[in-house]
């Protein structure tokens, strides 16, 4: 029986992965009465009584929880920021490559990677490391998501019967281009400058469609639409979270994926210009469902055990 413990069960992200994880019989999630649920020195206990520990945490409470582990046993998952492109921590995204999927074997820190950051490194990951995508391409990301990214404190305002007019209409942030997830979208796949990016949060619960537009003339190659469907095909061939879509729609609901923990991927464009985009839900595929796939293959156990597909 494998001993879990989740260092901020209570944020949305916890309680996903708590309410995932309570039907397993091969788990024991360990717990803290409400009124430690913040101490230190009883965090520290189940921490290190744990065989793997959930960090669903904000990035200082994160770098600061860290330091309470101290048996060498345990195994911490990180699904915030603070890890992401920290020496010493494993990128847990097995779908990008034979060594993202064989560190997670072994790896004693692993970083989940952030909702956005999930759907860019899905598109833009193997066109680099194929060697169709320079390094030094001016990259653009747009990003659309439902308002449960955000947290209780979004979530509270989104549904709030009184709320802020605007609140109905989509909303692009992170207008000074530093969002915390550009780090890992240039760091990850190793590109020589950080994508602009244009993150939007809109009225709807969860699901999310990242998208990447890219002029052909600029790729390396003879590529169209058709070749890199091809390309993703193959190179997402036996992943099972993942997969290429044979057509793309007119229109790419954002929430088709909602509660669900598989990514797709959608190819579309012209002959001077292609788009690539990438649907999924930002609590699945983005969140929860990626810290459980990086905890079954830590562990051993099929990928997809507890998931929803």
């Amino acid at each position: 029986m494998t001993k879990i413990y989740i260092d901020g069960s209570a944020g949305t992200t916890g309680l996903r992965i708590r309410e995932r994880l309570a039907a397993r019989r091969d788990i024991e999630i360990l717990t803290l009465p409400d009124a430690l649920r913040k101490d230190e020195e009883a965090r520290r206990a189940r921490m290190n009584e744990s065989d793997i520990t959930f960090f669903c945490l904000p990035d200082a409470a994160a770098l600061e929880a860290e330091a309470l582990v101290t048996e060498p046993h345990v195994r911490i998952i990180d699904t915030s920021t603070a890890h992401r492109t920290k020496p010493g921590w494993h990128y847990g995204f097995a779908e990008l490559s034979r060594g993202h999927r064989e560190g997670l074997l072994r790896a004693k820190r692993v970083s989940v990677p952030g909702c956005h950051a999930s759907g860019f490194l899905a598109l833009v990951y193997p066109l680099a490391a194929g060697g169709i995508l320079p390094a030094d391409y001016p990259l653009v990301c747009y990003s659309v998501t439902g308002y449960s990214g955000g947290g209780k404190k979004m979530i509270a305002a989104y549904q709030d019967p009184e709320r802020e007019e605007e609140l109905g209409s989509p909303r692009q942030y992170g207008v000074t281009q530093q969002h915390k997830h550009l780090k890992e979208m240039q760091a990850v796949p190793g590109l020589l400058r950080e994508p602009i990016f244009a993150p939007v949060v809109a009225d709807y619960y969860s699901g999310m469609v990242v998208s990447v537009p890219l002029y052909r003339h600029l790729l390396n190659g003879k590529q169209t639409p058709e070749s890199l469907r091809e390309y993703f095909r193959n190179y997402y061939e036996g992943q099972p979270l993942m997969y290429v879509a044979d057509e793309v729609p007119s229109f790419i609901g954002a929430n088709t994926l909602a509660g669900k923990d598989t990514m797709e991927i959608l190819v579309s464009g012209s002959d001077e210009r292609i788009l690539l985009a990438a649907r999924f839900d930002n609590l699945g595929k983005g969140a929860s469902g990626a810290a459980i796939q990086c905890m079954n293959l830590m562990l051993g156990v099929p990928e997809t055990t507890g998931l929803e597909m």
